[in-house]
């Protein structure tokens, strides 16, 4: 009976092979027909019954998990072997063969092996790579065959290229893995000792150096301490000395070497060279410097005697003392001997450890255990109390600076003035940093009583001058009354040590007497720059501080309806406005006159009513043309094409900006007021200009205007000259219910 044909119910092994082809030997082996293996497969190339077939490559018995490819299952791993190999030495008397140790690599992933012998100092062979790595080959007969793992272990003999090694080590992994894949290791075996290295080892132990010198090795204190630095701050004070001080330096310990580097800390403007280091690198004594030695006393090696014998003919020999006699002792710092408050010696100066960096301050605390780092200050102790210098009285020679100069030095040397000061208030274009006074003579002569002066106090070296308008039929000469130079306060002796008082800008206000070397001025009224400058620096002068006068004002004693009635009363017509007169009265009635005429000024130049210019046209031109004649000025047409340019619309118009812009780069002859003057008047509602029409007006050859006619009054020509004498009333109309809403807070 018969199985059915079916899967499990035959034994039939050819059921699902595809492949019946005769396996042959011969085969192509580049174009050349050669016998290609020995071992013929049966049908299909599967093995014969019977036939065991060689594996190409280390078989591994199977584990549980995942099946991998040993390239990636054994990636980056290597068996270690320890070899031998005794080597022959046929052309040496003094050794007849050599052993040679090896290191031989197996590396799992692809069955490859490669040999290292590891260098020996001082043995004269090619030593390192052996054999590169590679799949090496069983020796014959099995040269068809390649080497795998089970063909190493401990106490096997392996033949590469006929080089026997013999294995008597490995290494923990590889003892590890052989066991996994079954093999039983060995015990480790001793490898002989070479015969010649063990005769060289006898030779040097029994041989003494010809030069007893202990070696230092100072390579290990090298490479652990490369680059690591002590620093301590320290100070050297030298003051006992002539011409010493105290100084500041910073100390270095290399600990690679127990070197000493001291560097020195100059403040600014010191007066001292700047040199790079005060100590350079180098080991410093404790006792240096300890005297001069003779030469070759300080010496590595001392050379006791010469000898030799002409008869032997036999080079000349010497002998190395290698006991150091006479040798001096020195002893150099270490670290252990650097801690702050200690005084260490800088060949010859006493150098005070004060403090150190935190790097230092671990340093010790690991090393010898200390805790406390008490830093010491280096700050200069408290210089003695100063004598007060004192000058003898001034002779009446020269000014008083020049007196004093001759009794500071042996050689006189001129006074130095204030120069900052000069460079920032001398005058300088429109800015003339000079105060103009307007003053009245105080006197009882009668004919002396109307006299009136400029005042002109100078900002750039606090000089005063006085000038007197000249005046027809007046009986006075007038010009110049006092030249510049500084004025003396009243009240001080003038022969005396102490440099005088001079006056002072803060000391000049409208209202006040000021005595100029006996003369009283009473000084009645000040020029706009003068008052701008004042409010503009209002710290220096309080009196032209609004928001004071305001404080002031607001303390008076009389109720605000009172003063708001006489306010009233003053103005009938209900204008909210007063006159100056007016005013001034008012205020000084309400306050008992303690505003002084300075502080009514000020108040009313804030609270005045703007009024206009009442200079009509033709003598704005004419004035304006007589300027442009000094200085000779015709480039109008220029003007005029720059404009065009501007003018990108061509509308004949431009901004007032832009026109004052072209008129200040073109530099015209004429001042920042009377330019602005010049520019109200030619400008229309929307800040225009037509600037073919207002250049034609300025050209003076086209458009001539009526000579200018000067003041009437006669100015003399000095330095302080006065330009125009100054209205007494500084403001025609004030606005008195701004300033009362301000002070009081009241409503119209």
């Amino acid at each position: 009976m018969t199985l059915p044909l079916l899967p499990g119910y035959s034994f039939n092994r050819n059921i699902g092979k595809e492949k019946f082809h005769r396996s042959q030997h011969w085969g192509f082996c580049n174009n050349v027909r050669m016998l290609v293996n020995e071992d013929k497969p049966g049908i299909g190339g599967e093995p014969m019954f019977g036939q065991k077939v060689k594996p190409k490559y280390s078989v591994y018995p199977k584990g549980d998990g995942c099946d991998k490819p040993s390239w990636v299952a054994f990636d980056k791993q290597a068996l270690s072997f320890d070899a031998y190999m005794e080597d022959e030495v046929p052309d040496k008397r003094q050794e007849e063969y050599r052993i040679r140790v090896y290191k031989i690599y197996f590396y799992p992933e692809d069955d490859t092996i490669e040999v290292n012998e590891p260098q020996l100092p001082n043995s004269g062979l090619l030593q390192g790579i052996y054999i590169r790595r590679h799949r090496i080959s069983l020796p014959p007969p099995d040269e068809d065959q390649f080497y795998n793992v089970h063909y190493f272990n401990i106490g096997e003999e392996v033949v590469f290229y006929g080089r026997k090694f013999k294995i008597f080590d490995c290494d923990p992994f590889t003892k590890n893995f052989l066991r996994k894949i079954g093999v039983k290791v060995g015990p480790p075996k001793q490898c002989p000792e070479d015969p010649y290295m063990k005769m060289r080892k006898e030779v040097l132990e029994a041989v003494e150096p010809l030069r007893p010198y202990l070696a230092v090795d100072t390579l290990k204190q090298f490479l652990e301490y490369d680059g690591k630095v002590l620093r301590f701050f320290c100070l050297w004070d030298d003051s006992a000395s002539l011409f010493g001080d105290r100084r500041e330096l910073v100390l270095h310990y290399f600990l690679a070497d127990d070197t000493i580097e001291i560097k020195e800390l100059l403040p600014h403007n010191s007066g001292r060279d700047a040199m790079s280091l005060f100590l350079r690198r180098s080991k410093l004594p404790k006792y240096g410097p300890a005297g001069i030695y003779q030469p070759g006393q300080l010496v590595e090696r001392a050379i006791l005697n010469v000898y030799g014998d002409a008869k032997e003919q036999r080079p000349d020999a010497y002998l190395f003392d290698k006991y150091h006699l006479g040798k001096p002792e020195e002893h150099f710092y270490k670290d252990s001997d650097l801690a702050v408050g200690t005084t260490i010696n800088v060949w010859g100066r006493k150098v005070l450890l004060c403090d150190c960096d935190n790097y230092t301050k671990c340093y010790y605390k690991t090393k010898y255990g200390v805790e406390n780092f008490p830093s010491i200050p280096c700050d200069p102790p408290a210089p003695p109390p100063k004598i007060e210098r004192k000058f003898p009285p001034y002779n009446g020679f020269g000014s008083e600076e020049d007196s004093l100069r001759s009794c500071i030095g042996l050689r006189p040397t001129p006074h130095r003035k204030n120069f900052k000061k000069f460079m920032e208030d001398d005058s300088y274009g429109p800015i003339s940093n000079i105060l103009r006074f307007f003053a009245k003579f105080i006197t009882h002569k009668c004919a002396d009583m109307d006299r009136m002066f400029v005042i002109s106090f100078f900002l750039s070296d606090d000089t005063l001058s006085v000038f007197e308008p000249i005046e027809r039929n007046s009986g006075n000469a007038g010009g110049l009354f006092l030249k510049r130079s500084r004025v003396r306060k009243p009240g001080q002796e003038l022969f005396k040590s102490e440099p005088s008082e001079y006056i002072k800008p803060e000391e000049l206000y409208i209202g006040t007497t000021l005595n100029v070397n006996g003369y009283l001025f009473r000084l009645l009224n000040a020029d706009d720059y003068t008052l701008n400058y004042m409010e503009s620096h209002s710290e220096k002068y309080p009196f032209s501080n609004l928001e004071l006068v305001l404080k002031k004002l607001k303390e008076v004693g009389m109720k605000t309806k009172d003063i708001k009635q006489v306010f009233s009363a003053a103005d009938p017509k209900h204008t909210k406005l007063v006159d100056f007169n007016t005013f001034r009265d008012i205020l000084i009635d309400i306050t008992a006159g303690t505003l002084v005429d300075q502080e009514i000024i000020t108040i009313a130049r804030h609270y005045r009513l703007p009024c206009t210019d009442d200079i009509d046209m033709t003598t704005l031109m004419s004035q304006i043309h007589e300027k442009f004649k000094k200085s000779m000025f015709e480039n109008f047409d220029r003007l005029v094409s720059t404009c065009l340019y501007e003018d990108r619309e061509k509308k004949h118009v431009l901004p007032t900006q832009d026109i004052k812009r072209i008129c200040k780069s073109s530099r015209l002859p004429l001042s920042d007021e009377l330019l602005v003057e010049l520019l109200s008047r030619f400008e229309d509602k929307e800040k225009q200009i037509n600037y073919e029409a207002f250049f034609s007006a300025l050209n003076w050859r086209k458009n001539p205007m009526p000579e200018y006619a000067s003041p009437s009054y006669l100015k003399e020509k000095c330095e302080d000259i006065w330009l125009g004498m100054p209205s007494p009333i500084p403001a025609k109309y004030i606005r008195y219910l701004a300033m009362l809403e301000d002070v009081y807070g009241l409503e119209e």
